[in-house]
């Protein structure tokens, strides 16, 4: 029991770490990030990406994998920039239709015996094509409560930074501590076990992905209340930075092994590392270098990690 706590604690002190490091780094470049202003710059998209983040980490709890999320959260902002503006009680009724199909789809996946990857790319070729209709062009305006709450402005901390911490709670909570969140990575972890126990695995997979949408959602609404107006292609880099925020943040693609905090660190580093360079006017392309070498050298100290692991348990 030990040894599963202490390596539990090493896989969230590892992207931790490597937050802190980063933010050394950034402190140390330019001192005048260090302020409340310089801290709400660096992290300004981090709720989007952090909601995203534990949306792809659910439907990953699972053992299965969503290559719709860039898209779908793209869609949720075009409906949040129009709909839920013009005619609130209409958008309200669409986000709450798509999360249902959001539930609907895992229970597809594992009734059909349909790989997660396949389901997941065709759909997001629908939901880039919906957010192509809802919005040609970019446009749109985010609605005034949405707006205010995004760009609400704490006394200790940015609202980034606040957000992002209730949401790790709130997943935590959900995930880690909720019978229905036990549920759902036992399902990941071991599906027999829970169809023996007499639980319902359909049931747990179409919870996984329901609750998936609803945290996509609330990504594409936060994106907009940010940005203030919508683009059908605002979110696609949402999809791969959602898987590496969850890798980053210590969760596996099997075996129903995530950590919530974990995956909002991870969202939270790869925010750092896209915002800091973005303040030093470097080039998107390097951005995504940036981001990409994160996550290898986080990689390589977790598999190091492992290797360790295997030696005690041999010992």
């Amino acid at each position: 029991m030990r040894r599963t706590l202490s390596a539990d604690a090493m896989r969230l002190a590892i992207p931790a770490l490597s937050l802190t490091i980063l933010l050394a780094a950034v402190f140390w470049l330019q001192p005048r990030a260090m302020s409340y202003v310089g801290l709400n710059l660096l992290f300004n998209l981090a709720v989007p990406i952090a909601l995203a983040t534990i949306a792809q980490m659910l439907i990953m709890s699972v053992n299965d994998l969503d290559l719709s999320m860039g898209t779908f959260v793209s869609f949720v902002a075009c409906v949040t920039a129009t709909f839920l503006r013009e005619a609130p009680l209409v958008g309200m009724l669409i986000l709450f239709g798509v999360v249902v199909v959001y539930a609907g789809l895992g229970v597809v996946i594992h009734l059909r015996n349909l790989p997660s990857i396949v389901v997941s790319l065709g759909m997001s070729f629908v939901w880039a094509g919906l957010a192509v209709l809802l919005l040609p062009a970019p446009g749109g305006q985010a609605p005034d409560w949405v707006r205010a709450l995004m760009t609400m402005k704490p006394p200790v901390a940015p609202m980034a930074i606040v957000a992002s911490i209730l949401i790790a709670i709130v997943a935590h909570f959900v995930v880690m501590r909720s019978s229905l969140g036990v549920l759902i990575r036992g399902v990941g972890g071991n599906q027999r076990s829970v169809e023996r126990a007499g639980w319902s695995v359909v049931g747990a997979r179409a919870a996984a992905y329901g609750l998936a949408g609803v945290f996509a959602v609330l990504a594409g609404v936060a994106l907009v209340g940010l940005t203030t107006s919508a683009d059908a292609n605002i979110a696609l880099r949402y999809t791969l930075l959602s898987i590496a925020g969850v890798i980053l943040g210590g969760g596996e693609f099997i075996g129903g092994r995530v950590s919530p905090i974990g995956a909002v660190i991870g969202a939270l580093t790869l925010t750092l590392a896209g915002s800091f360079l973005s303040f030093l006017r470097i080039s998107p392309d390097w951005q995504i270098g940036a981001q990409g070498a994160i996550l290898i050298i986080v990689l390589a100290l977790r598999l190091l990690l492992n290797r360790l692991e295997k030696r005690e348990k041999r010992r």
